[in-house]
């Protein structure tokens, strides 16, 4: 196995979890930045407010984006699998 292979794996493992955490992380920073405008216009400073619409979203954008990131990680998985059966050789 060389540095480059490593360094292969490593980039695609890194991908996938950028990939996967993605659109959750996306999502949830939007409704904690419209949370935040609210909030600051409102002089509502309530800790309740920030995280459960946050957490919401969060969930809601992993359902949407579930059978994606799990076929994504599947993709990923046969990838490394067939990687390994090349360097077991």
């Amino acid at each position: 196995m060389t540095i480059e292979t490593v360094l292969n794996i490593s980039g695609q493992a890194l991908m996938t979890i950028l990939f996967i955490i993605g659109p959750p992380l996306a999502a949830a920073m939007a409704v904690g930045l419209f949370v935040a405008i609210m909030q600051a216009a409102t002089q509502i400073q309530e800790t309740s407010l920030t995280f459960v619409p946050k957490m919401a979203a969060a969930g809601i954008a992993l359902l949407f984006t579930a059978r994606w990131s799990i076929n994504h990680l599947m993709s990923f998985m046969h990838a490394m699998i067939g990687q390994f059966e090349v360097l077991g050789k």
